[in-house]
C-alpha cells in the first residue's frame, strides 16, 4: 500500500476520483474512503471490509455545502440544531435526498453525516471536492484502527493507499444521533 503524507491531500483526492480506496485519519480512529459516487468503489470497499451491504455507510464533508445534495427535506430547526454541532465530531442521520444510492444508506431511511473538523479529513473532502464516504478502517467485527501499521496489517497491498496524519483527540468512533428524533444510535 501506498502512503502518502498529510500534507498532500491533492494526491490523495486523485487517488479517490479514480475509484481508488484510500485510508485517512479521522477524529478517533482511521477511517476507508471511496467515492459515493463510484459503485464499484464502495462496492469494493463493503467487499474489503467484509461488511454486509445492508448496513451503509456515512459521508463526511469539508462544510455543510457539500452534504447538501445527499440531503432531503428537513425541517429548518433540525438543521439549524445540527449544523449548531459542525464542524466536529458529531453524526447525524438525516432524511436523504432520492438521489442517494442504496450502496451509501443500506437498509436506513436517511443518511449518516458528519462536517469534519478533523483538519487532514477536511482537507482531503476540500481536494476532493465533495463529500466522501467514512467508515472505519477494520474487517467486520473487528477493532477500528488507531495507527498507520493497524491498517497495513489488517489491509496490505488490498488497500490503495494510506493518507498520514495523526488521528483526533477522541477515544471512540463518533457517535451518531438521528436527527429528527435525537435518538443515540451508537454512543462513542
Amino acid at each position: 500500500m501506498r502512503h502518502i503524507p498529510a500534507t498532500d491531500t491533492a494526491a490523495a483526492a486523485k487517488l479517490l476520483q479514480a475509484g481508488g480506496l484510500l485510508a485517512y485519519p479521522t477524529e478517533a480512529v482511521f477511517g476507508l474512503g471511496c467515492d459515493p459516487e463510484q459503485r464499484e468503489a464502495c462496492q469494493r470497499l463493503f467487499t474489503l471490509k467484509q461488511r454486509p451491504l445492508g448496513q451503509g455507510v456515512l459521508l463526511i464533508a469539508a462544510d455543510f455545502e457539500q452534504l447538501y445534495p445527499w440531503l432531503g427535506a428537513t425541517e429548518a430547526t433540525t438543521l439549524a440544531r445540527v449544523r449548531a454541532t459542525w464542524p466536529g465530531p458529531y453524526t447525524w442521520v438525516l432524511p436523504s435526498s432520492p438521489r442517494v444510492p442504496v450502496w451509501i444508506t443500506g437498509q436506513h431511511h436517511g443518511i449518516a453525516v458528519r462536517v469534519t473538523a478533523h483538519p487532514v479529513a477536511a482537507a482531503l473532502c476540500r481536494d476532493f471536492g465533495g463529500a466522501l464516504v467514512s467508515t472505519s478502517a477494520n474487517r467486520h467485527g473487528k477493532a477500528p484502527a488507531r495507527s498507520a501499521e493497524e491498517v497495513d496489517a489488517a489491509f496490505g497491498k488490498d488497500l490503495d493507499a494510506l493518507l498520514e496524519g495523526p488521528l483526533g483527540t477522541l477515544q471512540q468512533p463518533t457517535p451518531i444521533r438521528d436527527a429528527r428524533t435525537g435518538a443515540m444510535l451508537r454512543n462513542r
